[in-house]
């Protein structure tokens, strides 16, 4: 098991090897005019990968899937495989559900994570060897001065065991939710004022890749547990399903999220455009938290006050089917359901909680650690090249 909190001289020398924070972007936009971001919108998307290939995902070069009840197999047989794939839509706040067993080994991580394209990041990682943990990030602006960002999260045999892992992210606050119950809050004002909080249309990448390579800085190595031996493997990791809700910031029909010309990258600069021809900004958009949360009381760090957070829920869904794209729509509804748990800031200090999230509480994450992860931009030539796309 490798170490929690990593001392201070851990984090000056990955600090100095690693450029540790942003999976590439094709365009960001606060840099020049881009296209716009093609919405997710009202409908839920569902995709069962027991079910086969799909085209809601575009597949990164040399990345090789296989399907079976246990899912898509993401497998590697040696080390500068990093099978990737990535939504071909985007979700402007929304709520991720996946099901998924993660890859085991030593130096083998599993990753799930939200990006947009001026690299807001907000992410799942699961070390191979680490039976008893996984790991959650973000990132602002692909900021990565600093390497405390990071959280732990007890969960019960990753590697052998399905889990579903959600993220529910409002212009509030982050949620990290395992099985229901809410391990970690991110709230907007505790990320830098703002400043770094996720907060811009995102896709969502999935993928296994290798951290202990030969190739890895000595830093990536020691935090993905040693050096990855292939005499052991293959190393599969197998995502079950998928369900995507896009909140698009309170707007109905979104059709696209169009960047301001001189964004600075917070979301009041990103318009929505609608199926109707609308085009809504900030100011006349209702609250992107009016939205459902599926928490119940954690099972990790406890609190002394727990309180409570609802919400209302989408009508709308539809299954992907195979690679034929078709899709099949149907009422989705449920009441709203509570979350309790213990908050504190990300320095560990008490909060005042933002309106929206008013009466949601959450654990402190377990330790903290610099970030060398699926996010990391010097993690290999085969992930760069699968992660541009």
């Amino acid at each position: 098991m490798f170490s929690k909190i990593l001392s201070a001289t851990a984090v000056a020398l990955a600090a100095s090897n690693l450029v540790a924070a942003q999976t590439t972007t094709a365009c960001d936009p606060r840099e020049k005019s881009c296209p716009a971001d093609p919405a997710i919108g009202d409908t839920t998307v569902v995709v069962d990968f027991t079910q086969g290939e799909n085209d809601f995902f575009t597949t990164a070069a040399g990345t090789t899937l296989s399907y079976s009840s246990q899912g898509a197999a993401f497998t590697m047989k040696k080390e500068t495989e990093a099978p990737t794939i990535t939504s071909t839509k985007y979700l402007f706040f929304g709520k991720v559900d996946i099901e998924l067993v993660a890859a085991p080994g030593v130096g083998i991580v599993t990753s799930v994570v939200l990006q947009s394209d001026d690299r807001d990041e907000i992410d799942w990682e699961w070390i191979g060897s680490d039976t008893t943990e996984v790991q959650t990030n973000y990132f602002g602006k692909g900021d990565d001065s600093t390497f405390d960002r990071g959280g732990f999260s007890d969960v019960s045999s990753p590697q052998t065991t399905t889990h579903t892992y959600t993220i529910d992210w409002t212009k509030d606050y982050v949620h990290w939710i395992i099985d229901g119950n809410l391990v970690r809050e991110l709230k907007y004002a505790d990320a830098k004022s703002g400043t770094r909080f996720p907060q811009t249309p995102c896709q969502l990448k999935l993928g296994t890749w290798v951290a202990g390579s030969s190739t890895s800085p000595k830093g990536t190595v020691e935090w993905a547990g040693g050096y990855a031996d292939f005499s052991k493997g293959p190393f599969t990791a197998y995502y079950k399903k998928v369900t995507i809700q896009d909140y698009a910031n309170g707007v109905s029909n979104a059709k696209q999220y169009v960047w301001a010309d001189g964004s600075d990258g917070s979301y009041q600069s990103i318009n929505v455009e609608t199926t109707d021809g609308k085009d809504v900004s900030e100011t006349t958009s209702s609250s992107s938290t009016a939205k459902p949360t599926t928490t119940t009381k954690s099972s990790s760090t406890a609190s002394k006050d727990d309180t409570t957070t609802t919400s209302a829920t989408k009508t709308q869904a539809t299954t992907f089917s195979t690679a034929t794209g078709s899709s099949t729509a149907g009422s989705s509804s449920g009441a709203s359901q509570t979350s309790t748990g213990a908050t504190t800031t990300e320095s560990g200090e008490s909060s005042a909680t933002s309106a929206a999230a008013s009466t949601s509480t959450s654990p402190a994450p377990t330790g903290a650690a610099f970030k060398p992860g699926f996010s990391g931009a010097l993690v290999g030539a085969g992930l760069l090249a699968a992660l541009a796309l």
